[in-house]
């Protein structure tokens, strides 16, 4: 070998292993899988957990959790609050090279507000959106829609040309399990690339070097679903997993003293509460037409649920619990729904007795067969069989329960709700709100309507003043509680169990966000 051949191959050799040195293999784990790569056919926190990696958004929330500019730059309400310009960053490209454009984000609101998509919701009162230049670009309302740069926190954006090259201008149908390019595949702006998805088993995720922002010196992630708890501690204690995200309740205790492993916890914006089929004519199982629609059943029901045995048995003081769809974490919380419902089983009987169910009745109650969730409402089950309701309890997987309680195919359920704006807006109105005109109450599953809470939600939708919008949400709020037509259970905790060797952001919607890891 020439000297002049043999100095190249050594640089090569020293810059391969100098590359190696910097890689940082970063492996979280979790026990539910995303489900689909289309970033607008499913909305979950499993699914947000992945793909929030990939793609971005227009408005963020930065490592502090304040929101902030992203894919845009800036934001200001049109004359007469009939939308929104944005100004776009400049520079940006998707993983194919493709620069992001204007048109790219009028392609995304179109997709977004298709019947098929699962984020009409994130788009409040949207009818459109026009391209003002290739950087500018206005969304466009229906009427004054204070809260929209914060519900753009939670739409991700694909690129048109990606989209219309591989026919996925509509998205996924998941409820139909349909399969479509998107599904697996990605291509967005975010700090990483999809490497591979291999469902229920793993998710590759590799640095993007042609990133526009900053991040953690992770290089590559592995996002893997190990469904079972022991499992998923055992994978940390030994180094095969570097984060749990979602450890057991009853394995938090004895990590905070494990060698090698730390605890990290914040208060989380999610809530878990119990819903109801409000509008169909009977609930099955025998029962005689639908309780829910009494509600001194729903009344009796809250009644004999013991919320503070839920925190301090079933959650491990892992969670508080509260009167309120959303927690103490959400801007705009009102220090009066801190104190929970009292357990009175007493009252829950009698309530049953004057509604004409002395007797009780029987009850499917769907539910995930994941953690916390299992355990919460096999705890249900047995308090609500003491005042004679007789629960069957169905677990299923996830993925599997939403487009369940989606299609109204339920009496009875528990589930889990994280509000992208992290105010009062984000979760009334897609929880609570009537489903009497487009955009509103797309996952009120049951058909709750409630004409005070209706206009209470309605007057601070519309409402630029803060301290207004938030004493209108309230008002709403209490209507609901007054009604009991949700039952709030737990405010969980966010709690993450890692090596200490990872340095990571604990983030109050339990959304990773890798920008904000880094392995020591």
């Amino acid at each position: 070998m020439k000297p002049i051949s043999r100095l190249l191959a050594l640089l090569a050799a020293t810059l391969c292993v100098s590359f190696a040195a910097e890689a940082r293999l970063f492996r979280h784990a979790s026990q539910v899988d995303p489900g689909t790569m289309d970033p607008h056919a499913l909305a979950s926190l499993y699914n947000n957990r992945v793909l929030s990696q990939i793609y971005e958004s227009l408005v963020e929330r930065d490592e502090s959790f304040r929101a902030g500019p992203r894919l845009a730059l800036s934001w200001t309400p049109l004359e007469g609050g009939k939308g929104w310009r944005f100004k776009l960053r400049p520079g940006v490209k998707f993983h194919d090279g493709t620069a992001f454009t204007a048109d790219d984000v009028v392609f995304n609101v179109k997709r977004g507000l298709d019947a098929l998509s699962a984020y009409r919701s994130a788009l409040p009162n949207v009818s459109g959106a026009r391209k003002v230049d290739e950087l500018t670009v206005d969304i466009l309302t229906t009427q004054p829609t204070p809260v929209l740069p914060l519900s753009l926190t939670n739409f991700r954006l694909m690129s048109k040309a990606w989209c219309e090259k591989h026919k996925v201008e509509r998205p996924q149908d998941f409820k139909a399990r349909e399969e479509t390019y998107a599904t697996r595949n990605a291509n967005g702006t975010g700090p990483f690339r999809l490497g591979r998805w291999e469902t229920d088993v793993k998710t590759v995720l590799l640095a993007h070097p042609g990133y526009w922002g900053k991040r953690g010196n992770v290089t590559e992630a592995h996002y893997l679903v190990v469904a079972s708890a022991a499992t998923r501690v055992a994978g940390l204690v030994s180094g095969e997993i570097d984060l749990v995200i979602d450890p057991a309740v009853q394995d938090v205790v004895r990590l905070r003293s494990q060698p090698g492993i730390k605890v990290a916890e914040a208060t989380g914006s999610g809530s878990n509460f119990i819903g109801f089929h409000h509008t169909r004519a009977d609930i099955g199982n025998g029962a005689r037409g639908n309780p829910f629609k009494d509600a001194r059943v729903r009344q009796a029901i809250r009644a004999a649920i013991d919320l503070r045995m839920l925190v301090s048995k079933v959650m491990r003081d892992t969670a508080t619990t509260g009167r309120a769809l959303y927690s103490p974490a959400v801007d705009g919380f009102d220090p009066r729904f801190n104190a929970p419902a009292p357990y009175d089983p007493a009252r829950a009987r009698a309530l049953l007795r004057q509604a004409g169910y002395g007797d009780g009745f029987a009850v499917d109650l769907d539910c995930s067969a994941q953690q916390p969730t299992d355990s919460l409402c096999q705890a249900i089950a047995g308090m609500l069989s003491r005042v004679g309701i007789r629960v069957s309890y169905r677990p299923l997987p996830f993925n599997t329960l939403l487009p369940k309680i989606i299609a109204g195919d339920t009496s009875m359920y528990v589930i889990g709700w994280t509000a992208a704006t992290v105010e009062p807006e984000g979760v009334l109105v897609p929880l609570a709100r009537s489903r009497t005109q487009p955009g509103v109450g797309e996952y009120n599953f049951g058909g709750y309507s409630n004409a005070k809470a209706d206009a209470a939600i309605d007057r601070g939708r519309v409402e630029f003043d803060s301290a207004k919008r938030v004493a209108l949400f309230t008002e709403a709020m209490t209507a609901i509680d007054e009604d009991a037509g949700f039952i709030p259970l737990i405010y969980r905790k966010v709690t993450w169990a890692m090596r200490k060797n990872v340095d990571v952001v604990v983030r109050p919607n339990d959304n990773l966000d890798l920008r904000f890891v880094n392995m020591n």
